[in-house]
């Protein structure tokens, strides 16, 4: 089995795939990966160190009968043997964990280990004027994206920021915009405005809010859905119509809002992390145990 990790600025997605199952599924339901067994959201601390990165994929692990270590030989409850994780592959936005996982894997586990970073192997030219500027989680988000539904298309990712990831129809990464994300923009206007509260993150009945908290509710989730149709059609008018798929932790707030939104696939980025270890793999200095 495989365990894609990706670490972002707020959250951390963790997914257990089963490797023997195909990349694609023409009955799937959207959403749905195929071999995804097992996801886990969880906050990203930048403190943490190896040992309790350890500590904690191993327990999250567990529940789901999975064992993290491909020399244990240990059974789950009942009878049936417990699987075992044989590759980690990483993309992360904040250095101090990506260097807490690479001592992890290489003191705690005989474990191939990919990192997305400048030079992996990606299968998609990338036009950007300095490649090396591209987030791995953009990289990763377009490569699933390609792979599942191929270019033209626009990746949005409700994340710390809503980022756009724009693809050519040759299949190309040819850049795209950044803006904040749903819940920093929020935090921005609790923080200086003194009469606001915190509110749920939810859209209110109607566009035009009958009370403070449906007001600000207007504004988050309904505005956000407006800026992100506002910036995918004036991408469409640059390069032509494209796809556009929603993923992130918040994508399920706004995604239903949106005009232009055609598919919503959560997991997008832990699908990519897939294709790109196995494009990897072996991972170069890995000597087998």
């Amino acid at each position: 089995m495989l365990l894609a990790i990706d670490v972002g600025n707020t959250q951390t997605v963790i997914g257990a795939f089963d490797d023997s199952a195909p990349r694609h599924d023409e009955d799937r339901l959207p959403g749905e990966l195929p071999g995804l067994v097992h996801s886990w959201r969880i906050s990203t601390v930048g403190g943490r160190t190896a040992d309790e990165h350890s500590v904690i994929l191993g327990q999250l692990l567990t529940t789901a009968g999975i064992v993290l270590g491909a020399s244990r030989d240990v059974v789950s409850a009942g009878d049936r043997p417990a699987r075992t994780i044989d590759g980690v592959v990483v993309s992360s936005s904040v250095p101090s964990v990506t260097a807490a996982l690479r001592q992890m894997v290489a003191d705690s586990f005989a474990l191939p280990l990919v990192v997305v970073e400048p030079g992996i192997r990606t299968g998609m030219p990338v036009l950007y004027d300095n490649p090396k500027e591209v987030g791995a989680d953009r990289i990763v988000n377009a490569v699933g994206a390609i792979d599942l539904f191929g270019g033209p298309a626009v990746v949005v990712d409700f994340g710390t920021a809503t980022t756009f990831d724009v693809i050519s129809s040759a299949d190309e990464y040819l850049g795209g915009a950044i803006a904040p994300g749903l819940e920093i923009s929020m935090d921005a206007l609790f923080a200086h405005a003194a009469a606001l509260r915190r509110v749920e993150l939810v859209a209110p009945p109607s566009v035009v809010g009958r009370s403070t908290v449906e007001s600000m509710q207007s504004g988050a989730v309904f505005g956000h859905a407006a800026l992100v149709d506002g910036i995918c059609r004036r991408i469409f008018a640059e390069l032509g119509p494209a796809t556009v798929i929603a993923t992130g932790g918040l994508c399920g707030i706004v995604a239903p809002h949106s005009e232009v939104i055609v598919y919503v696939e959560p997991w997008l980025t832990l699908h990519g992390l897939r294709i790109l270890y196995a494009r990897n793999f072996p991972p170069e200095g890995h000597v087998a145990p």
